[in-house]
């Protein structure tokens, strides 16, 4: 019988080392290498002590400095930079360098194929604006949502829709009773029209008809915007006027700031300000709520001429980009938050004109009189370093006005040589963008179906099988 609990527990003992020819690996170690009674004895005898207490005590004292203290002799610690403090904070500092060159490399590269796109050689079409009227202070051309292109032709008012190239004329004007501005409401249910003769008109875009008259100007209207049911209409009587479409007294507030006339007007979409800008060469900076008393946020004074071009950024909406005349020359970007210019750039020319590319940080504008070779030019500035991207200079006399299609692909020019020129400059979308685009169609999809949703909710017994019943019905 083998004796069970000392077989198990205890390994076997070999009097003499036994030699094998398999040397053995680090799975099967070969045993007769190894002295099993000389280790059996040290694991067990506890009574046998070292006779040596000098080396003992020696033996400690080599562990203790050999892991306690570093090399100059101060104690030891774990995951510490070695060196002086100096020589630490240069590694450190090298460090950083490092990472800020390889951010910068990286910001480089994807700036570069962000920015690498087709640019257009030339339109891609032209229209004849026969009668244009060469005015710089004037606003005569809008592109509504409905993909209209309303444009004041002299005394005659058109409309090109841009999807089946239709044209219709909507009034002539009698009197030499000229449109000087033209806007269409955010839903392109209204059409606004400000005349020379202080008169502004509203027309009705599906049975094509005046329906409404505001009055309060006393001079020509220059420039019109819509703000929901406000609109704002600014005069050569220096009166900034907010109406109520809705009301029968159509006017809100009346305020004079300006000292000329306005002839820029522009509301920025995010929230409820109003920027404008006028032949004093002045910027002012209004919220709609305060405008009743007559104060303003901001009044910007840089400009060394008329500020007619002013168009909000569309993805930082406290940014504000104006653009002076002959005399100024200059594009400068606001921050109304802070009230503060923080980039200012002089393009050689005349700014009639300014339009943000919604799909890419780019700003696009139009040009006038210069004395050096930009005259008559479209310059596209990327954003916010503002350095040229690209420029486009077939018209053969000064851009007077700019607007983009609904879409934010196209941007239509009008110049002083009759001519309507289309660029398409803004596009294709950035992909970054088209994602957005997409998981915004995609909600709206889950909130249009949230009706029908709703009712087989009710109609169903647990919950599970709402659930998935909503999920087929949104794939």
């Amino acid at each position: 019988m083998w004796n069970l609990e000392h077989d198990w527990y205890s390994p076997k003992r070999l009097s003499t080392p036994t030699h094998y020819d398999f040397p053995g690996d680090r799975f099967i170690p070969n045993r007769s290498l190894m002295d099993l009674d000389q280790a059996h004895s040290l694991l067990t005898n506890k009574t046998k002590k070292f006779q040596n207490k000098q080396f003992n005590e020696v033996y400690r004292q080599l562990v203790d400095e050999k892991l306690n203290l570093d090399s100059e002799g101060k104690p030891f610690r774990m995951l510490v930079f070695k060196g002086s403090p100096k020589s630490s904070r240069k590694s450190i500092r090298h460090i950083d360098e490092m990472r800020e060159q390889e951010a910068a490399a990286l910001k480089n590269t994807i700036n570069q194929h962000r920015y690498f796109r087709r640019l257009p050689k030339k339109e891609s079409r032209i229209l004849d604006a026969p009668n244009i009227r060469n005015d710089f202070y004037a606003n005569i051309m809008d592109w509504g949502k409905n993909n209209i292109l309303a444009v004041a032709l002299d005394s005659d008012m058109y409309l090109w829709n841009s999807e089946n190239s239709n044209v219709f004329k909507l009034f002539k004007a009698s009197n030499n009773n000229v449109p000087t501005s033209v806007s269409w409401s955010e839903d392109t249910k209204y059409l606004s029209v400000g005349f020379m003769n202080s008169k502004l008109q509203l027309w009705d875009a599906e049975t094509s008809k005046p329906i409404r008259i505001l009055e309060g100007h006393g001079q020509r209207i220059a420039t019109v915007a819509w703000n929901g049911h406000i609109l704002t209409s600014g005069s050569h009587d220096k009166f900034i006027i907010n109406h109520d479409v809705r009301a029968r007294t159509n006017v809100v507030s009346r305020v004079k700031a300006h000292r000329a006339e306005v002839c820029g007007l522009k509301w920025s979409r995010r929230s409820n300000i109003l920027a404008s800008g006028g032949n004093e060469n002045h910027v002012y900076v209004w919220d709609l709520a305060k405008m009743s008393s007559s104060s303003f946020l901001h009044c910007f004074k840089d400009h060394c001429a008329a500020v007619k071009a002013l168009a909000w950024c569309p993805y930082d909406s406290g940014v504000l980009a104006s653009g002076g005349g002959t005399e100024d020359r200059c594009i400068k970007l606001w921050n109304v938050k802070k009230g503060t210019n923080f980039c200012s750039i002089d393009t050689k020319a005349q700014v009639c004109g300014l339009e943000w590319n919604k799909h890419h940080k780019e700003l696009l504008s139009g040009h006038g009189f210069s004395t050096s070779a930009h005259h008559n030019q479209l310059c596209l500035w990327k954003y916010p370093s503002m350095t040229k991207v690209g420029g486009f200079d077939s018209h053969g006399s000064r851009v007077l006005h700019l607007c983009q299609s609904p879409d934010g692909l196209t941007v239509v020019s009008a110049g002083a040589d009759e001519t309507l020129r289309f660029w398409d400059v803004f596009g294709p979308p950035d992909t970054s963008t088209s994602k957005i685009s997409d998981l915004g169609n995609l909600l709206s999809l889950k909130v249009k179906s949230a009706a029908p949703l709703l009712s087989i909710v009710a109609c169903t017994s647990t919950l599970r099988l709402s659930l998935s019943y909503y999920y087929c019905y949104i794939v």
